[in-house]
Formats: C-alpha cells, sequence, structure tokens
C-alpha cells in the first residue's frame, strides 16, 4: 500500500493497521526551516542549505530523502507565487539572521537593518513600503498592515478581491505540470490552490500588493465581521464565484492528479473560545463554504480539507455540514479539544488531520520520552478505526530541541513497523 492509497483508506473512515503521516504538504502541516536542516544533520543527509517553501513563516521544502526517513505520506502541490506575489521558481542563496545557508525567492534579501529586522517587499518592488518584517531575533516574517483606515461611504467590495482572479494559463500549466511530477511518487497529493480563504487573516493585509485598498487592517476586518457584515458577504460571495470558475479549469487541467484540497486557512478557534458566535458563522460563512464544497464535491474527486486552529467545538458540526472532509490542524490543548472525545463524537463523520503532538506544551518543552509517550498515546486514540493522519498541531517551530523531533519522527517509525 503506497502513501496514496494509505490516506484515502484514512479519509473513508478504515483502519489499515498503519497511520498515513503528512509534513510539508501545505502551509500549515509543515516545519520551520531550521528544523529541517537540523533533522538532516541528525539523520546525515547531505549538508546544503534547505529551500524556504514558505517565505512567511520560513517553513522548509522536506524534500524526498527526509519524506523517506520521517515516512510521509503526502506531498504539496503549490503554486508558482507566495504571499508577497514573489515568484518561488526563482531562488537563490542567502543567510539568515540565525545564520543559516538557505535557499529563498530571488526577490526576497534577508540582510537586516540597523536595528536587525529584515523586510519583504510587494512582488519584490523596493520602490513600495515593505509589506513583510520579521523583527530582530525572531524567526519568521509578520504582514506590515499598510493600510489601516477605513472610508465607509467609499468602501467598494471590489478592493477586497483585487487579488482574486482568475488563474492565468501560465499558472494552470503550472499546476498542472506540478501535479503530474507529484502523482508520479505515489503519495497523497495536496492541492495548495489560491482565492477561496474566506476572511483568512494571513491574506486580509493584501502582502502582496503593493497599494492595498478596502479593509487591510486585522483589527477592522474583525470588527467588519460584527458591524459590516453586508459588505463582509459581498466580499465572499464575489470570492466564491471566482473560486468556483478556478477551480472548474484546475480540475479540467489536472483531475485525480490531486487527491486532497486545502481551501480556507481561516481560525474560527482562540485558546478558550471562538472568534465568532455560531449564529454568525452561519450567516457569513457557511453558505459560501457549502456553495464552494458542494460544486468540488458534485464535479470532482478531492476531498477538502479545513484549517481553523483554536477551540472549534461548537463549529465542527457546521464544517462537517458545510461538506468539509477533514479538519486540521486538531489542536488539542485548547479548550474543549480533547482527543477522546473528538474521536467518539465526530471519528465516523470527518477526519482529523493533526493532533499527533501538541507543539504547545509537548513537542517544545517535554523530554524526549515524553513525546514519545504521547505520540503513542495519540495514535492509539485517533488512529482507531481510520479518519486520522498523522501532524503535529500546526508547524513544528525553529526552537523546538532537536532531540524531541527526533523522537517524535523514531515513534512514528517504530509503530509503522
Amino acid at each position: 500500500m503506497n502513501g496514496r492509497q494509505r490516506v484515502a483508506a484514512a479519509i473513508a473512515h478504515q483502519d489499515t493497521g498503519v497511520i498515513p503521516i503528512d509534513f510539508g504538504s501545505t502551509s500549515v502541516t509543515g516545519m520551520h526551516v531550521k528544523q529541517v536542516a537540523a533533522l538532516r544533520d541528525h539523520y546525515g543527509l547531505e549538508k546544503r542549505p534547505v529551500r524556504v517553501c514558505d517565505p512567511y513563516q520560513m517553513l522548509g521544502e522536506i524534500d524526498a530523502e527526509l519524506q523517506e526517513i520521517i515516512g510521509v505520506d503526502c506531498i504539496p502541490v503549490r503554486g508558482r507565487w507566495d504571499l508577497f506575489n514573489i515568484d518561488e521558481t526563482r531562488l537563490h542563496e542567502q543567510v539568515t539572521p540565525w545564520g543559516q545557508p538557505v535557499l529563498i525567492a530571488e526577490d526576497i534579501d534577508l540582510t537586516t537593518d540597523a536595528q536587525g529586522d529584515a523586510y519583504i517587499y510587494p512582488a519584490g518592488d523596493k520602490s513600495c513600503p515593505p509589506s513583510g518584517r520579521m523583527p530582530a531575533k525572531s524567526y519568521f516574517f509578520d504582514a506590515i498592515e499598510r493600510k489601516l483606515d477605513v472610508d465607509d461611504d467609499a468602501l467598494d467590495p471590489a478592493e477586497n478581491l483585487e487579488e482574486y482572479q482568475p488563474l492565468s494559463d501560465d499558472d494552470l500549466r503550472f499546476f498542472a505540470d506540478a501535479s503530474i511530477t507529484a502523482a508520479a511518487t505515489g503519495q497523497a497529493v495536496v492541492g495548495n490552490f489560491p482565492g477561496v480563504g474566506l476572511g483568512d487573516i494571513a491574506f486580509t493585509p493584501g502582502a502582496g500588493l503593493r497599494d492595498p485598498k478596502g479593509i487591510r487592517s486585522t483589527e477592522e476586518w474583525y470588527m467588519s465581521i460584527a458591524i459590516r457584515q453586508e459588505y463582509i458577504m459581498e466580499v465572499f460571495d464575489r470570492q466564491i464565484d471566482v473560486g468556483i470558475a478556478n477551480f472548474e479549469r484546475l480540475w479540467d487541467a489536472i483531475g485525480e492528479n490531486v487527491d486532497i484540497v486545502l481551501t480556507c486557512g481561516t481560525d474560527f478557534g482562540t485558546q478558550n473560545s471562538q472568534f465568532c458566535s455560531v449564529d454568525t458563522f452561519q450567516k457569513v460563512w457557511f453558505p459560501y463554504y457549502k456553495r464552494l464544497n458542494d460544486w468540488i464535491h458534485e464535479h470532482t474527486t478531492w476531498k477538502i480539507m479545513k484549517h481553523s486552529c483554536g477551540s472549534i467545538v461548537p463549529l465542527i458540526p457546521y464544517f462537517i455540514d458545510a461538506g468539509f472532509d477533514i479538519i486540521n490542524p486538531v489542536q488539542i490543548n485548547a479548550k474543549g479539544m480533547d482527543p477522546r472525545w473528538l474521536k467518539t463524537t465526530y471519528g465516523d463523520q470527518v477526519t482529523f488531520w493533526g493532533g499527533g503532538v501538541d507543539t504547545q506544551r509537548v513537542l517544545p518543552f517535554g523530554t524526549p520520552a515524553d513525546v514519545r509517550d504521547h505520540v503513542r498515546e495519540q495514535c492509539r486514540i485517533m488512529g482507531a478505526g481510520g479518519g486520522f493522519v498523522f501532524d503535529a498541531v500546526h508547524n513544528v517551530q525553529a526552537n523546538v530541541p532537536t532531540e524531541n523531533v527526533v523522537a517524535m519522527v523514531e515513534t512514528l517509525r517504530e509503530l509503522r513497523n
């Protein structure tokens, strides 16, 4: 049984005796580039610069060598353009502020200023104000909000849709070619297609736009969910129109070379509660999620992944009703997100992709023995009866002790063997 078959069986809630594993198939299931280099060193792989595949979070590419060691069953299909609208096919070598050689997009310069900060510019255009900043002693970029004011009398939903456009023919060919290569590996292929992350706060500031307009402040966007609902819903409605048209062309070009699509990374949970009420979710998001998911299920074979951090217990049944097949990252240390309860209550209705290891407490602050025991227990609980793909609770961060990450990997290898 190959990786694609293992993941398909898990999503179909079939227990094959082997839990599928994902690290690196999306921007929310990866590892920091510093961590990837440390793992390569530990396992004696060739010492060379690791490619940064997501500059915003400084995630590292988990290539075929490391995938084989970890036992990864999934592989990404990504677009050519990153969050900052920078071409990710043209790379150069840079040294990070913490001294690590990496391969990163040519239009990104990691040289720091007098304060120790590094900056990214929209589309690599240094004639514009920067749209991303890595503060001194940090390990990833923060989006810079360049438009804070809102003129309610002049608001136009089109301004919040500037970055959500029909795919170009070149972009379509790029996705098609990448999907053919990915499918040939025998792994489950996860499509990271742009344009349908409804209200995803990572995209709200318009980091790839030279002159963003509309509502681009995180604070204003969250307030708008309460005080400008009609505006937000108009943005979502038009966004889904474009998204479905793009997905239709993607399906025609890619077809069954892709198995899963991550459509939306909007977070609805905090550590102890939710960003909005169930009623607000049902009114503002649910109709648009359902319209997109219904189209995907009716016209493709793709399974649909929804990412949302935090305590999302009241919203899980609505995610399921909206047509999401997979929930990630399963933040098991958030309020109410007890893995036993989740598995008993929803384990036969949705696939949990994540929740394999607690990245807030156990992985960064436990001992290797703690990590091993925790991983075994999570696999025992979540893996029963299928419906589980092992991954950490979101990305593995830069300064997690390498011995703890190795303990996680070695425990997964033991369980698989």
